[in-house]
């Protein structure tokens, strides 16, 4: 685990225009005035809780580690409907206003899952199991950050990525969702959430397709998480978040990974941590309830 005594956060927020040249313009650095655009305002205090949750639950120093700087680009393309990690920063789009809409007050576990996905960087490029786990690991980081600045525990979070990124009309409640993987939403327009939560339904993809479907069979890892926290009870940042947290970022996930390795994986740190009681037979069982173990 990486610590400095007083780490500090340096956001930088550029705005490219509603053009595809990266990164654009710069609006809002550390320390600035708030700007007139709410989106930006709302990403820079996105950035500053993501910050926070890590520094102060894990004593990590910044999204690396290594206290690098968080950048965000805003506003990318016309009505883009996505978002990506460029490799230096992650980027937003506006939405298309059709199936999905960017409101800035609710886009906390958005930008969080865009950061923490540097948490696993060997298996950033990777596809099928270890691509997935990296989605996987992000998705349970962002949920975090959000319940730790609501507050909340294991049982009072809503458990859901990206709530109010659906637009109006699109029938859903968020984009994902980790206690019920493949219910986030099903619509006429946008179809039915094609995330999976056993491993009876992994969807087994080529490569140009999702990376072989590593947002689909995401919802194998993430569900057993959701079971973990809940189990064990309390806040789901110590205990739960502690295990995925040392499982990820001790240096023994290889990037070529499995479901079943990062199982394994999380089942040693919690007897390491905890030992053979309640925390182990939390993990053991959620891993084993999607088919993993």
């Amino acid at each position: 685990m990486e610590t400095e005594d007083t780490p500090a956060v340096h956001r930088e927020i550029h705005d490219a225009g509603n053009k595809d040249t990266l990164p654009g313009t710069l609006v809002r650095s550390e320390g600035d005035d708030p700007s007139t655009d709410e989106l930006v305002n709302s990403v820079y205090d996105a950035l500053g809780s993501t910050f926070d949750f890590f520094r102060e639950v894990y004593g990590r120093n910044s999204i690396d580690g290594k206290g690098s700087p968080l950048r965000v680009t805003v506003h990318y393309r016309e009505k883009f409907a996505n978002a990506f990690w460029d490799g230096e920063r992650f980027v937003l789009g506006d939405g298309d206003g059709e199936l999905f809409r960017l409101r800035p007050h609710e886009i906390l576990d958005v930008v969080a899952a865009g950061l923490a996905q540097q948490i696993t960087a060997p298996l950033l490029l990777s596809v099928k199991d270890p691509g997935a786990l990296a989605v996987s690991i992000a998705d349970v980081f962002a949920s975090l950050v959000k319940q730790y600045a609501l507050g909340q525990s294991a049982d009072q979070a809503d458990w859901l990525l990206g709530l109010g990124m659906l637009a109006p009309g699109v029938k859903g409640k968020a984009l994902r969702s980790l206690a019920a993987p493949g219910t986030a939403y099903d619509d006429d327009k946008l179809g039915k959430d094609p995330q999976v939560a056993h491993t009876n339904d992994y969807h087994d993809m080529p490569i140009y397709r999702d990376n072989g479907g590593v947002h689909i069979n995401s919802g194998i890892p993430n569900r057993p998480f959701h079971l973990t926290a809940t189990a064990i009870g309390g806040n789901a940042w110590e205990k739960a978040g502690r295990i995925w947290y040392d499982a990820a970022t001790g240096g023994k996930l290889s990037n070529e990974a499995t479901f079943t390795d990062f199982a394994k994986l999380t089942a040693t740190v919690a007897e390491e941590l905890y030992g053979t009681g309640t925390e182990l037979d939390a993990v053991n069982t959620a891993w084993k309830t999607v088919g993993v173990l």
